[in-house]
This record gives C-alpha cells, sequence and structure tokens, in this order.
C-alpha cells in the first residue's frame, strides 16, 4: 500500500472550534479503546524495568485533550510508576484549560537541553514528511534526558478497511474523512525504522502493537 499524503482537516486553523473539540473527544475514544493509550504505558513500563526508575517527568508534543499520557499515567500509578506531565501542541484550541500546556511548535521545542526524562508524542509523527521526522526526533533528543517515545499508526490495507468500518463509532465527521487520511499517510514501521537509523547518537527499538500501532523507543545513548 502506497503512502499518499492528504493533508487532514483538524490541522487546518480554519477548522471551526466546535467541530474541533468534537473531533479530539472522539481520538480519545480511539486511543482509549484501540491500543493508543495501551502503547504508550507500555514503552512507559520498557523505560521503567531499563532504567530501574519509577518517577519520569514527561512532555507529550502534539498532545490535542493529553489523554494518552493521562489515561496512562492512572494506570502505571498501579505499578508504583509516577509521571510529571506537560502538554505541548501548536493549537491553543486543541488543549484543555486545566492540564499544565504550552503553545509551541513541536519541530522548534522552547524548553532548554535536557528538560524532561521522556518526550514523547502519539499519533503526530505520521503528519510529517522524512525529512521533519528526523527534525523532530533530534529536538526531542535534545530536551529528553532519557528517551523519545514515538506511538503511531502502522499504515496497511487491512488498517484503512478497519477504519472504515469504525465510522458509526465516530461522532464528527471531521474524524471520518482524518482517519483515512492518517492511515494512508502512515509510515510501516519498516520506514520508521529506516529513516531514524543512520544516526550514531541514539539506539532505537520497535514494537508493534494491537491494533496496527506501533511503538518506537529512541534511547539517549548519554544519558544525564
Amino acid at each position: 500500500m502506497r503512502r499518499v499524503v492528504t493533508q487532514e482537516i483538524l490541522d487546518s486553523p480554519d477548522c471551526p472550534p466546535a467541530e474541533v473539540d468534537k473531533s479530539l473527544r472522539d481520538l480519545s475514544r480511539i486511543n482509549r479503546w484501540f491500543g493508543g493509550v495501551a502503547t504508550t504505558r507500555k514503552l512507559i513500563e520498557r523505560v521503567a524495568t531499563t532504567t530501574g526508575k519509577k518517577q519520569f517527568s514527561l512532555l507529550e508534543v502534539a498532545a490535542g485533550h493529553g489523554e494518552v499520557p493521562m489515561v496512562a499515567a492512572r494506570q502505571l500509578a498501579r505499578q508504583g510508576i509516577t509521571l510529571d506531565i506537560t502538554l505541548l501542541d501548536r493549537a491553543h484550541s486543541h488543549l484543555l484549560p486545566d492540564n499544565r500546556s504550552v503553545v509551541a511548535d513541536a519541530l522548534s521545542l522552547p524548553f532548554p537541553d535536557n528538560s524532561f526524562d521522556l518526550v514523547s508524542s502519539s499519533l503526530f509523527v505520521h503528519h510529517l514528511e522524512p525529512a521533519e521526522v528526523a527534525q523532530f526526533v533530534n529536538e526531542a533528543m535534545r530536551v529528553s534526558r532519557v528517551a523519545v517515545l514515538i506511538n503511531d499508526l502502522i499504515r496497511h490495507p487491512l488498517h484503512l478497511a478497519l477504519v472504515y468500518a469504525g465510522w458509526p463509532l465516530m461522532r464528527s465527521h471531521l474524524s471520518r474523512v482524518d482517519g483515512v487520511a492518517s492511515v494512508r499517510r502512515a509510515y510501516t514501521a519498516q520506514e520508521m525504522q529506516n529513516m531514524l537509523a543512520n544516526n550514531e547518537r541514539h539506539e532505537i527499538s520497535l514494537s508493534r502493537h494491537y491494533p496496527f500501532r506501533m511503538g518506537m523507543l529512541v534511547w539517549k545513548l548519554t544519558q544525564v
């Protein structure tokens, strides 16, 4: 299945605020039901096991409502793992007012080096072209002390069919259209690995999660 880049409506600054909110609530449900939260939780569990640490500061990039790290944090708390979460999104309208949040560009993070233990993203990297993926990972690695977590879709014909089948679950027409566009422009696990494999400053581990999710840990070789 060939990668096809189509602009997603939610990315448009002209998208009505009511539709933005409705679509982000759709995404919250999809992340809870279909592997988004579970993938991030498992990545953090792996970091905790590898490092022996139980407490992490985490920057969630392109966070939207922030449900992925927030729900993952509640689940991880049962294992004694705690997260201190900061949310970042380029659109103020995507963020909820009660969360600690920053409006900024993911490709130019407004933080000093080594500001957070972890920098995480969910359903963001497929919005970027290959050169931008490398730019984002380099910028996220600069800001992180331990690792960068990438949680994203895997492009596959069966995944696209499942998205069409799931249209009745979506309350927003925007979510239906953008869901198809997201799968079409997503990367395969091998494509992601190839894009990031030539950087000697980090080490990559990649895992696949149900259904059609990839989890990538980009480890900082010299941890602070």
